[in-house]
């Protein structure tokens, strides 16, 4: 039997429109829409259909964003293809919240709560702070974690081979790319984002969200997720919390979380969400598992038509 591994969109996924096409063909969906709407009390679905793009982009409304519409996703998909099992989850940074609702390790509505939360407490160590991000391209993690020492910044994401994004105080993110550059990186890209992600510079937002997961019921997830932070399945639920707080500052060690469960016996995998950046990174990984992404109705239908459902 093949094995199937859910991945779930984080943060950047973000568009203007994401989830509209979903809500106007399906009842369901626009009835979680709505259910979201209610438990937030504001409408985050009108912000995900219509922008401004300033607005969506903002932390606070992204991280629900994309939570509100990878979870639609999946419950298409899962009455789409009744019969699809599947065997482990993983989710990029807050993706990972996702991957825990989805296997019953928390509630939608608390899921979504929480991604809410935890949006407001990084922006606000964003605005505490100096920081931002870039991507590296072309290089491997060892020069990588070179010219982090050296630069005074951060391994934030480890995403796939050639592709690692670097954290800290803009200033050395500057420093940081012009090392990158003259080592022989094909590309080093400052990327368009509030703050210093998975740095020491979003400590600020661990405290706070710690005292919001201590109200959230944690259950032990239904198949393994796998941790940004450890690159291994999660445990038992003192463990899940404190993983997520860790999160925050931590490296997402995404290419090795995929290797890990690769190395499991996972040769399918469904991306769950907007956009198609996990699929992509997939396909650097290993080109001869199958990617498959749920992000609208076009590729639910390509989706389900592949899974021969």
């Amino acid at each position: 039997m093949q094995k199937t591994a859910l991945l779930f969109a984080g943060q950047g996924a973000q568009t203007v429109g994401m989830g509209r096409d979903l809500a106007a063909a399906f009842p369901s969906t626009k009835a979680l829409f709505d259910r979201a709407n209610a438990t937030l009390g504001y409408d985050l679905a009108s912000i995900c259909f219509n922008g401004p793009e300033p607005e969506l982009t903002k932390t606070e409304n992204a991280q629900p964003g994309i939570f509100l519409v990878s979870w639609a996703a999946f419950e298409l998909l899962k009455g789409r293809a009744p019969s699809l099992a599947f065997h482990a989850a993983a989710g990029l940074s807050l993706g990972e919240f996702t991957a825990l609702a989805a296997t019953g390790a928390m509630s939608f509505e608390d899921g979504l709560k929480i991604v809410r939360a935890r949006g407001r407490f990084m922006q606000e160590a964003c605005e505490v702070t100096q920081g931002s991000m870039a991507a590296i391209i072309g290089l491997d993690e060892a020069a990588t974690r070179e010219i982090c020492r050296e630069s005074g910044t951060e391994l934030a994401n480890l995403n796939c081979p050639g592709q690692i994004v670097v954290s800290g105080e803009s200033g050395k993110i500057t420093r940081a790319c012009e090392l990158a550059k003259s080592r022989g990186a094909r590309r080093a890209l400052p990327l368009a984002v509030a703050g210093a992600y998975h740095s020491q510079l979003m400590a600020s937002a661990q405290p706070k969200l710690r005292g919001a997961l201590a109200g959230v019921p944690i259950r032990t997830p239904s198949v393994p997720v796998i941790s940004n932070v450890t690159a291994r399945p999660h445990g038992e639920p003192p463990d899940i919390l404190a993983l997520l707080v860790n999160q925050v500052t931590s490296s997402v060690r995404w290419e090795e979380s995929v290797r890990f469960l690769l190395a499991e016996g996972c040769t399918r995998f469904v991306e769950l969400g907007p956009g198609t950046a996990l699929t992509g990174f997939m396909k650097r990984i290993d080109k001869n598992a199958q990617a498959l992404n749920v992000s609208d109705t076009a590729s639910l239908e390509a989706t389900v038509k592949a899974l021969g459902a």
